[in-house]
């Protein structure tokens, strides 16, 4: 008697896979100033690597009172997808082994850890070579200083727009995770959406520069999607404060009136610190 055909487990999106999969905490993420926990989720015969940062391990930030980093890394998610390029990971909040918190995919470089080399570089010089945007002058010791630039890359280019859109506090190099299959993804995302601007990123190569058309297409779609009582308006009020909400639009408008990369305000530091 021959053995029964062995049937395949059904699909299943890596969104569901993190809402409804069970988590097992692997490891500590040790750098992070907040709790990350490195975990695997395993759902009907899938399983993955993932990130969970319990909302019980963040730490209170005075300027960001309302909500919680959870909500704004899912929020972050939301609007990267909506504007429809995909460059945060697959983003979730659910229940874990130590409450309530956001899981996000892990994604793996190419050799296995994040490598944001081919994207950031300190050149000697006052110009960035062919390929690359700069961004300052950067302090490298012995009173000594280089050029910071980054990569001319669409990816990072897309990515400028969004952080801009999100209103990003904490744009660091180590926030690149470039992957095996060409796309570049970007992580930690809990310090956005403040009602105030708190632009501060490694990415200002593109300063001032006209928005290619491919951005203002996305612009123009996510400001309609944005619309009052939209299911992504009303996906948004589940995470982050109408007052909040209300900025967001203003900044998709103000960067479709201008049609231009946004600028250092000039009222505070605009690159993070340390920028890694």
């Amino acid at each position: 008697m021959s053995a029964p055909e062995r049937i395949p487990p059904r699909s299943v999106t890596p969104h569901e896979l993190l809402a409804k999969g069970e988590l097992t905490v692997r490891g500590q993420v040790r750098d992070a100033s907040n709790a990350v926990l490195y975990c695997t989720v395993e759902y009907e015969g899938h399983s993955a690597a993932c990130v969970y940062k319990p909302v019980a391990g963040e730490r209170p930030l005075w300027d960001f009172p309302d909500g919680t980093l959870a909500q704004r890394e899912v929020a972050a998610y939301e609007l990267s997808e909506a504007m429809g390029w995909g460059l945060v990971p697959p983003t979730v909040l659910r229940d874990g082994p130590y409450g309530p918190g956001m899981c996000q995919l892990w994604i793996d470089a190419p050799d296995g850890e994040a490598d944001e080399s081919a994207l950031l570089a300190l050149v000697e010089g006052e110009e960035p070579g062919p390929g690359w945007k700069a961004v300052g002058y950067a302090d490298v010791g012995e009173d000594r200083t280089a050029l910071l630039v980054h990569a001319d890359d669409e990816r990072l280019r897309r990515l400028a727009v969004l952080d801009a859109v999100i209103n990003n506090g904490d744009r660091k190099g180590g926030h690149l995770l470039p992957a095996a299959d060409g796309r570049l993804y970007a992580i930690d995302h809990g310090v956005t959406f403040n009602a105030d601007d708190k632009l501060r990123t490694l990415l200002w190569g593109w300063a001032g520069e006209p928005l290619p058309e491919e951005a203002m297409e996305a612009l123009r779609r996510l400001s309609a999607d944005l619309a009052e009582g939209s299911p992504l308006a009303r996906r948004l009020a589940e995470l982050i404060t109408p007052a909040e909400i209300d900025a967001l639009r203003e900044r998709v408008a103000e960067l479709l009136r201008t049609g231009r990369h946004r600028e250092p305000s000039g009222q505070w530091p605009a690159i993070p610190w340390p920028p890694v």
